[in-house]
């Protein structure tokens, strides 16, 4: 026994034996990574080493008790595998936690080191063990906790020994150094408010600053429209008084008696009321036969009376769209007044231009255009298929090349071509197509030939692209190497022969007319699901893709693209071009977007519709774009606003439930030039002419 005591009284003098020094970057923890270990050149060396560690942590893996330090074993309890706490020895040379070799011994009576016999009355508290850990626990308390932590701890002692007057020292020292504190805290909290009362002067007189130069803008705009005004009140003004001057001297002239035939001295007899309007005297003169002052008053207030409702139509749509023409206002006269200031400091200033500015002109016109209307109505109403059938949904709706004719085509297999004239004029119940082609495939894109005004070509759910004569309703091509379902074609505006396709198999082909073989393809990493041709070339085409990007290529070069906008959080759905410059896309983030081509920069994001999962079309005008939802309407944005100005919801009166029950929602729009006119069609197979009216 006494040898055991003084081996266990000898362990914790010999941190670490000179045989067992680690080797540097020996050891490795569970997780794989290299854990460099520290060098112990000597005991005081281990000794921190050895109290680094066990303040680290209170539980120490298997990995961690490796033969790095000697240390690390004598103070770890073999059975828990944690720092001991309540260190017992047996009488074989071996230390454990009390709790956790009582607990083994109750169930075995050998020792869990080398296995020797033994039972609980040869164990032995390890007093050299216990009070090296309790060293260490008051070091580590020492070096981690607060100031006040240890005074408070120092002046709980029992046999801490201070008078009153060392105590009354200590309190006014505690006193000073509060109050230095609270001053320091005070001159902190001053100067931090300072700063910021600074930054906001400054910020705000950025502000004003701008404001006064947007006041300066908008004085100098109002005087330009007034003084235009009033230029405009004077033409009108001087009208008026000619108009007034005739309408006195043709007045005079049927007031004036005339002569008669058969005697000249005597003059005519004035005529009532009634003869002059030639009412009841069937020879009254022509000169007899006009309106009244009463008549031509009335007329003049009820025109006057109209002209104010239109005035105060678009006046609530000014309040409802103020931020964003604000907002436009405010962008186009800041680049004006740039130019300008520019200009003049190169000494190119027009002094004699014109005091109606350029972007007030432009800003009139899109006030104008946004003002003019603020509905959609219907003017006519056809079905694409049979009522009751299920598989009415109508992908695609194109208008031809003139204008006079539009086709539509969908899950029906069939491409039927329609006569607006016809469908706008005649009862709704005898529209039919004046082509019908049955096709092979369901259909998901039309595109018509920009030049010879009878070609068609439709992609297809097998992936292939086919070319129709419509007056032979026969096909004149078909390309077919894209492996799975082309969703998108188009016929270029600027080169009669060429033509662009993408789909599911993550191509794009670019096809010629007059070969059977795509001339070029371009592989990408996500599905297609629209192309477009710039209108202005034929060499540069946008593609709208499920990687949530559109990517714009250059055909001469398309190892990578000229620039890939990113913005839409979901699939790209589609892309169509406003301009040579202006790029729209949809996506199913229920967002549409304007993007400059040109400068390579996002211009404007719209938001009112929902569109999450289908395909609900996208069409635009140099002004306006259109786009379904899946809520079963259409939506007519301007580009330069951001919130919808007109929307139209479909409603069939003999489908209304069946319609909601099925989730109707548009599946193609297509706008009639740049006229008002603007096609739609939904999932339900109904196809609607549309018109935009205040």
């Amino acid at each position: 026994l006494s040898l055991s005591l003084s081996l266990s009284l000898s362990l914790p003098l010999h941190f670490i034996s000179p045989t067992s020094a680690p080797t540097p970057m020996a050891d490795t923890s569970i997780g794989g990574a290299l854990v460099p270990s520290v060098k112990a050149d000597s005991e005081a060396a281990a000794e921190d080493t050895m109290e680094e560690e066990v303040s680290a942590g209170g539980k120490v893996s298997g990995a961690g008790c490796s033969g790095n330090n000697e240390v690390d074993r004598d103070l770890v309890c073999p059975i828990c595998m944690q720092v001991m706490k309540d260190a017992f020895l047996t009488a074989c040379g071996h230390s454990y936690c009390y709790m956790c070799l009582a607990t083994h011994l109750r169930n075995k009576n050998d020792c869990p080191s080398c296995g020797r016999y033994l039972t609980l009355n040869l164990i032995f508290p390890n007093f050299a063990v216990d009070k090296l850990l309790k060293k260490i626990s008051h070091r580590q308390f020492t070096n981690n906790a607060s100031y006040t932590e240890q005074l408070r701890q120092a002046l709980s002692r029992q046999d801490c020994e201070i008078s009153v007057k060392e105590l009354d020292s200590l309190l006014c020292l505690l006193a000073k150094k509060k109050q230095k504190m609270e001053q320091e805290e005070a001159e902190t909290n001053l100067k931090i408010l300072l700063e910021f009362l600074v930054c906001l002067r400054k910020k705000k007189l950025e502000m004003l600053d701008e404001i006064q130069k947007d006041l300066q803008y908008i004085k100098e705009d109002i005087n330009a429209v007034q003084k235009h005004k009033l230029e405009l009140f004077n033409v009108s003004d001087r009208c008026m008084l000619r108009s007034k001057a005739a309408n006195d001297i043709a007045r005079r002239g049927v007031w004036r008696p005339v002569a008669r035939p058969d005697d000249c001295s005597t003059p005519e007899p004035i005529t009532t009321g009634n003869q002059l309007e030639g009412e009841g005297n069937e020879n009254a003169p022509v000169w007899c036969q006009a309106l009244s002052e009463n008549d031509v008053h009335v007329k003049s207030e009820s025109q006057h009376l109209a002209h104010s409702e239109r005035f105060m139509a678009r006046k609530r749509q000014i309040q409802e769209q103020f931020n964003d023409l604000q907002e436009c206002y405010l962008h186009k006269r800041r680049q004006w007044a740039k130019q300008a200031h520019e200009l003049e400091a190169r000494n190119l200033n027009d002094e004699g231009s014109s005091y109606y500015h350029g972007s007030l002109e432009d800003f009139q016109s899109v006030l104008s255009t946004v003002t003019r209307y603020s509905q959609l109505r219907v003017i006519s109403e056809l079905r694409h298929g049979d009522v009751f059938h299920s598989l009415n949904i109508v992908s695609s709706i194109e208008f031809d090349r003139d204008d006079e004719l539009f086709a539509t085509a969908g899950v029906s297999r069939q491409i039927k071509v329609f006569e607006l004239s016809s469908v706008m004029n005649e009862p709704a119940q005898v529209h039919c197509a004046v082509v019908d082609i049955a096709t092979r495939s369901k259909l998901s894109c039309l595109s018509w030939s920009k030049y010879t005004k009878h070609y068609i070509a439709s992609s297809d759910y097998d992936g292939i692209v086919t070319v129709w004569d419509i007056t032979t309703r026969q096909s004149v091509g078909e390309y077919e190497e894209h492996e799975k379902r082309a969703w998108s074609v188009d016929f270029s505006r600027t080169e009669p022969s060429l033509l662009l396709s993408g789909g599911d198999d993550c191509k794009v082909k670019v096809w010629c007319t007059k070969q059977e073989d795509s001339v070029l393809s371009i592989n990408m990493n996500a599905n297609i699901c629209s192309v477009k041709f710039n209108p202005g070339s034929s060499m540069h085409v946008a593609v709208g893709s499920a990687d949530h990007h559109i990517h714009y290529y250059d055909l001469r070069n398309v190892s990578q693209p000229l620039h890939v906008f990113s913005g839409h959080r979901k699939a790209v759905s589609y892309v169509k071009f406003l301009s040579s410059h202006e790029l729209a896309s949809a996506s199913t983030d229920s967002t549409l977007r304007l993007w400059d081509v040109k400068e390579n920069l996002p211009v404007r994001i719209y938001r009112g519709h929902m569109n999450e999962k289908n395909f609900v079309g996208l069409t635009a005008n140099s002004e306006y774009l259109s786009c379904g939802s899946e809520t079963n309407e259409v939506f007519v944005y301007h580009k330069a606003i951001s919130k919808p100005v007109a929307r139209y919801r479909f409603s069939t009166s003999e489908l209304d439930e069946v319609d909601e029950d099925r989730g109707s929602f548009i599946s193609a729009v297509c706008w009639k030039s740049d006229s008002p006119i603007i096609l739609a069609a939904n999932s339900q197979g109904s196809i609607r002419v549309l018109a935009l009216a205040p």
